[in-house]
């Protein structure tokens, strides 16, 4: 029998707590460790600047020809049948989308703190891929506002009539916010993150994105242009995150040619048994 009195007592919950809380941003902002990231830098840039050019060129094709046109065949709005429409197109909203996500995250620490050893790493591991989907949103958001500020386009009939070339630059009303969506920005980034870490929800990612972009059309609360630049931003972003995590060895590993692959995550049913079971010694 080990000698009772050697054997260091159990921090707190709340020191517990503080400390799951502290490494799960430390490991954010620690150093980049692995020794492909140069090459999956140069991928990353590639693959960035390829999509970005062939995004924009869609973009303006779309505003020359065809924004003012689809506007004009979208039912008006107040339309009373569209209310499930407008239910809809929240689960592609920002601030639901990170409220979710954060409060997922919270819960995560919460029990995770009340565990120990490979239950607690287990449970983290699933902590962490939920931080690469918060922050794909959040950095994909933050920088679609700074672009609605500086471009100030307006949204549809916006001055009266379905002008696509309706151009206030730093005006920072919502009225002047329409390129790019925001909605479009959050369902992509998020559909993108997603399908990184788990491939095989891809599919379903990419329609509930694609169900989210239709939405804000018919709503007439964007153009073509700005739901597919959106879409381009959120992705981009996405990109840029899981760069940064596989950089620092989180979720994601490096192939020798640069690719970036999910690392083994953590399969549904055995997450419920964890969440369910006692803390381990």
């Amino acid at each position: 029998m080990p000698d009772t009195a050697t054997i260091a007592p159990r921090a707190s919950y709340p020191t517990q707590l503080v400390s799951v809380v502290g490494r799960a941003l430390a490991q954010l902002v620690r150093s980049p460790s692995h020794s492909r990231r140069a090459a999956a830098a140069r991928k990353l840039a590639r693959h960035s600047l390829w999509l970005s050019a062939a995004g924009a060129a869609l973009v303006i094709v779309l505003m020359l020809a065809f924004d003012g046109t689809e506007i004009q065949l979208m039912p008006a709005r107040g339309t009373a049948w569209l209310w499930p429409i407008r239910i809809l197109t929240d689960f592609g909203k920002d601030e639901n989308v990170l409220w979710v996500l954060g409060a997922a995250l919270v819960v995560v620490a919460l029990v995770a703190s009340g565990m120990h050893g490979s239950r607690r790493a287990l449970l983290l591991g699933f902590g962490t891929r939920l931080q690469y989907l918060f922050l794909s949103v959040a950095l994909s958001v933050f920088v679609t506002e700074i672009l609605k500020y500086l471009i100030g386009r307006g949204r549809p009939f916006v001055g009266g009539k379905a002008d696509p070339f309706n151009f206030i630059p730093l005006e920072g009303t919502g009225a002047y916010a329409s390129l790019p969506s925001g909605h479009a920005v959050t369902a992509f980034a998020l559909a993108f993150a997603v399908s990184a870490l788990w491939p095989r929800l891809r599919v379903v990612m990419f329609t509930y994105a694609v169900v989210i972009l239709l939405t804000r059309l018919v709503l007439l609360a964007h153009h073509p242009s700005d739901v597919t630049a959106g879409a381009l931003v959120g992705m981009v972003g996405a990109m840029a995150v899981r760069y940064w995590f596989a950089a620092r060895r989180l979720a994601f590993a490096i192939r020798a040619d640069g690719s970036i692959v999910p690392l083994p995550g953590v399969l549904p049913g055995r997450l419920k048994r964890v969440a369910r079971g006692p803390s381990a010694p």
